[in-house]
């Protein structure tokens, strides 16, 4: 390896750091929100997956012991459905960024 060589590669290493950071920073503001159960319950996510909010209308509320295990899984299902839209937020985000670096074979 040569000295250029050495020089180009910790340019790419220096870029790699850049672009890991501004990952880091675009996920924490990143905010994402889906529900369940027809609004019942809403969750409201960053792109580190981590749960800002998360609201449950009154009407979820039951009596029985079937609606608390109803409103678990409602809760469940919008958390998923939240993470599963943070994921497609972060692809769309990492695809511009890496199109900008012009490299072979990525568009």
């Amino acid at each position: 390896m040569t000295f250029p060589d050495l020089g180009k590669m910790k340019e790419m290493m220096s870029q790699a750091r850049e672009m890991q950071a501004q990952m880091e920073q675009k996920l924490a503001s990143t905010v994402v929100e889906a529900e369940s159960g027809g609004g019942m319950v809403a969750v409201r996510m960053n792109g580190k997956k981590e749960v800002l909010r998360l609201k449950i209308e009154p009407t979820a509320l039951g009596s029985s012991t079937g609606d608390i295990e109803l409103l678990e899984d409602l809760i469940v299902a919008a958390i998923n459905a939240a993470g599963r839209r943070a994921d497609e937020a972060m692809k769309s985000s990492v695809a511009g960024m890496m199109s900008g670096l012009n490299l072979p074979g990525i568009e």
